[in-house]
């Protein structure tokens, strides 16, 4: 199996250079800056507990051809558009493996190439770019969930998890992916909009008066979205995140606030803004998360 992975970030990087080492054919496809790093001093990966650097392929868009049977998008949400515009060349065959947050992008991506052709993906992790362009995981979680969309998709999905199994990460074959991207979409919604909202931790919030019935608040805003259109979390799934939630002590925050604190981008559009537009089309208030989404857009704009 050929694969392409758009991006070499926290993403794309890390997973991308696990699967190399299992010994997965990728090559990256990468802006021209980043290309030229890594060409020049390969592509550079720090875990909590080792450091490795990997010779990787790389491509740009302007030499890219359809020789790749898989596609893996690992942009940050805001930048699917250019992400489709670069690939454009390459995308006339293969399947699609997205590994974005929320939901919005499987709509694009299905009118785009068509839902037979885009399978599901989820990712569990907490990695940044450092200054000096390595990879960098934050925390012991690496963690990636795939699955097919439609039976036509089964060997492709099958295929890639085989080459996972061979990797350190943790990982998971879904049977209803669909329902897996929920249940990640929910806590992680939840977990942004509260630690974005008070520019906190779990522990910090959760230590203050009314700080643990907001953070449930705001989980069962979620959680009651995802059940009006069809995917209920289950008892299990809701436990473990409450639980998370709620951690007394825990410095639990969410990436979307450290990209907030440093005045980057944010993906409030995507992961507040795609839930808060479910659940009005389902007649709910969503209150919490529409506060938060306000901060968000309130200081993106200033």
């Amino acid at each position: 199996m050929k694969i392409l992975m758009v991006g070499a970030g926290g993403i794309g990087g890390y997973f991308g250079a696990q699967l190399i080492r299992a010994g997965a054919d990728i090559t990256f496809l990468l802006r021209e800056q980043r290309k030229q790093l890594i060409d020049r001093e390969g592509l550079t990966v720090e875990t909590p507990s080792d450091t490795f650097n990997l010779r990787v392929a790389t491509v740009s868009a302007s030499a890219l051809k359809p020789d790749y049977d898989l596609i893996v998008f690992a942009p940050k949400a805001y930048d699917l558009q250019d992400t489709l515009n670069s690939v454009a060349d390459a995308a006339s065959r293969g399947f699609i493996l997205p590994l974005l947050n929320g939901l919005d992008h499987l709509e694009v991506l299905d009118q785009r190439f068509g839902r037979e052709r885009v399978l599901g993906g989820v990712a569990h992790i907490a990695a940044m770019i450092t200054p000096t362009g390595s990879v960098k995981r934050l925390s012991d979680l690496h963690m990636l969930t795939v699955g097919p969309r439609v039976p036509g998709q089964e060997a492709t999905a099958r295929a890639f998890f085989d080459l996972c199994e061979r990797t350190p990460f943790d990982r998971a074959y879904s049977d209803n992916i669909e329902q897996s991207l929920w249940d990640k979409w929910v806590f992680l919604a939840s977990l942004a909009a509260m630690t974005t909202l008070f520019h906190a931790s779990v522990g910090k919030i959760v230590a203050t008066p009314y700080g643990h019935e907001l953070n449930l608040q705001a989980y069962g805003e979620c959680c009651e979205v995802a059940a009006r259109c069809g995917f209920p979390i289950a008892d299990s799934v809701r436990a473990k995140a409450s639980a998370q939630l709620t951690l007394v002590g825990s410095g639990f925050t969410a990436s979307m606030l450290r990209d907030m604190a440093s005045g980057q981008r944010t993906e409030h559009e995507h992961i507040l803004g795609g839930m808060i537009r479910r659940g009005q089309a389902q007649g709910l208030a969503c209150t919490l998360l529409k506060t938060a989404y306000t901060h968000l857009a309130v200081a993106q704009s200033s």
